[in-house]
């Protein structure tokens, strides 16, 4: 059945982290399968519009609105950059089409660090919170910082003490800890794997609800050790405000579509992904969840306001 309306020129879609950054990688993975796979009859260009935690390509994505041929990755600092005053909206001044996938945290040391383990980290959190520096990415705020909230208030450690080096990207926050400059990064599983297979960082735990395979098959969850702190970074898709029923239901359409397919199912393993897919309805209510959830933690680490 032919659908109501398709792409009439090329299509845009803006990764809000620069290249190999968190937004990117599933930006060029879906835009791979979508073309492969001949499920947009239309050219599609990534555009990398870095900065405030993917606020700028959002910021950018605002000025299209009633424009379906322009759709950005999404992530949960739509929602947290404006519970931080870092934006004047969220994901309700957009079109959120779907959420993919979730990305959990993993917390990697260097490969010679004395921290050897979560117990260690943990004991060093108590002891001095301020002392201990922590890598993250991509904002004060997001969903790393927030499972590192977790864990440190578990210790016994002051929440709000922590210090915090803050990157466009989480490469360069696991660089941070093989330069030196921090003990601890907090970053997506998939980010530390090249410096877990060269030898130069570990991991010490992770905060997905089970263990990860292949480079993470022996690292405990925070679950496993007795703290609550199953959180991770879910990436979706986001359109403009203002485009139509049609438009979104040909979006819809394509993104159920390339996500069923064999090759992003293979990207998911190879990336450590979980298949949290969610469109319509479900994802309108889990957004609101998140909302509600994420602002509690935000005050509880001083940084909104009740």
């Amino acid at each position: 059945m032919k659908p109501e309306w398709q792409p009439e020129h090329g299509i845009e879609l803006v990764a809000g982290t620069p290249a190999g950054g968190g937004q990117d990688r599933p930006a060029r993975a879906l835009i791979g399968i979508l073309e492969a796979n001949k499920l947009v009859n239309q050219p599609i260009k990534l555009t990398n519009i870095p900065g405030r935690g993917g606020g700028n390509g959002w910021d950018y994505l605002r000025t299209q609105t009633g424009n379906p041929h322009v759709l950005a990755i999404n992530s949960p600092t739509v929602i947290t950059n404006r519970q931080l005053g870092e934006a004047d909206f969220d994901h309700r001044a957009l079109t959120p089409l779907a959420n993919l996938y979730t990305e959990y945290i993993a917390f990697v040391v260097r490969a010679d660090s004395p921290i050897r383990n979560a117990a260690d980290f943990m004991q060093r959190l108590a002891d001095d919170t301020a002392g201990c520096r922590i890598a993250l990415a991509t904002a004060i705020g997001n969903i790393n910082h927030m499972a590192l909230a977790q864990v440190t208030a578990k210790a016994g450690g002051d929440i709000q003490a922590l210090q915090i080096n803050v990157f466009d990207s989480a490469l360069y926050a696991v660089a941070d800890v093989i330069e030196h400059r921090a003990e601890v990064a907090a970053i997506t599983a998939v980010s530390a794997t090249k410096a877990i297979a060269a030898g130069q960082v570990r991991a010490i735990a992770v905060s997905a609800p089970q263990r990860l395979p292949r480079l993470y098959a022996d690292v405990p969850t925070w679950t496993e050790l007795g703290v609550d702190c199953v959180i991770g970074t879910w990436r979706g898709v986001i359109g403009a405000a203002g485009i139509t029923p049609a438009q979104i239901a040909f979006w819809d359409h394509v993104l159920r579509a390339a996500t069923a397919t064999p090759q992003w199912n293979a990207e998911l393993a190879d990336k450590y992904w979980a298949n949290t897919y969610l469109g319509g309805a479900a994802l309108d209510a889990f957004l609101q969840q998140e909302r509600e959830v994420m602002g509690a933690l935000l005050i509880k680490l001083g940084l909104a306001q009740p």
